[in-house]
């Protein structure tokens, strides 16, 4: 008999490549930024655009106008509303948005006005969830917003270390607004949060390594993080995603 259970896997690309495999992976939908390296930015409407040639998948756009806090300036928020304007404009299900004060908490006032300009898209509360002051009281404003999903690792660096405050999160939810695990998600993890919690939304990127096509690579100078390879591609994993959907599926 079939349980009576939806469960969602979103796949976060910040490329054509990467949203391609995710789609043949068996992604429900795609959160579609830039910049992952830096935990994602708001990508263009031509990345946007070119993905929505390749597939019908239900795409959700990240609204972040840098890498670091999310407690922004009112240039910043002025850039936000209109990017959410513009990826409504070209057609995307939704936006994943998130918006804190200096003091940690939820910024209520700008929230519902980007909760406004994104009309009948959905909305992604993402992760500056997991830098707020207090969880719970986010949690709760976020039901008033009328928010329809939290993306959330439980206030820790991965999923697996925040995975007590992820269930108690998903039963304050109350099935009123979608608690989504993220942050080192991959079938292994999913098949551990599925034995003993209700969360029933997982986020991943599936990512793997790949050469870049440079032959010739100047050694002596750099781009962009020092940390980073310069000559190393990330991009997503069909086959990554593909178990996460199967382990998922054995729940059907």
């Amino acid at each position: 008999m079939m349980k009576d259970k939806k469960y969602t896997l979103e796949v976060c690309v910040d490329s054509v490549e990467s949203a391609m495999a995710a789609v043949c992976g068996g992604a429900d939908r795609l959160e579609l930024c830039a910049n992952l390296l830096i935990g994602g930015t708001t990508p263009t409407a031509a990345l946007f655009q070119e993905i929505r040639k390749q597939s019908d998948i239900r795409i959700h756009v990240l609204i972040r106008p840098r890498f670091g806090d999310f407690c922004y300036s009112d240039y910043e928020f002025n850039i936000i509303r209109e990017e959410i304007k513009q990826f409504r404009e070209l057609g995307a299900q939704g936006v994943v948005i998130g918006i804190l004060r200096p003091d940690g908490s939820l910024d209520m006032d700008k929230m519902k006005e980007l909760v406004r300009e994104a009309g009948e898209m959905s909305v992604t509360l993402h992760r500056a969830f997991d830098v707020c002051r207090d969880p719970f009281d986010a949690l709760e404003q976020a039901k008033e917003l009328g928010i329809s999903t939290i993306l959330t690792s439980g206030q820790k660096n991965t999923c697996m270390e925040g995975r007590e405050l992820l269930k108690q999160l998903s039963i304050m939810a109350d099935n009123k607004i979608e608690i989504m695990a993220g942050s080192g998600v991959d079938a292994e993890v999913i098949g551990q949060f599925l034995a003993d919690s209700e969360i029933k939304a997982y986020h991943m990127s599936g990512k793997v390594t790949l050469e870049s096509l440079m032959k010739y690579r100047n050694p002596n100078v750099c781009m962009g993080l020092p940390v980073a390879d310069e000559y190393t591609i990330w991009q997503t994993s069909k086959e990554k995603i593909s178990m996460a959907r199967k382990r998922l599926d054995l729940q059907l």
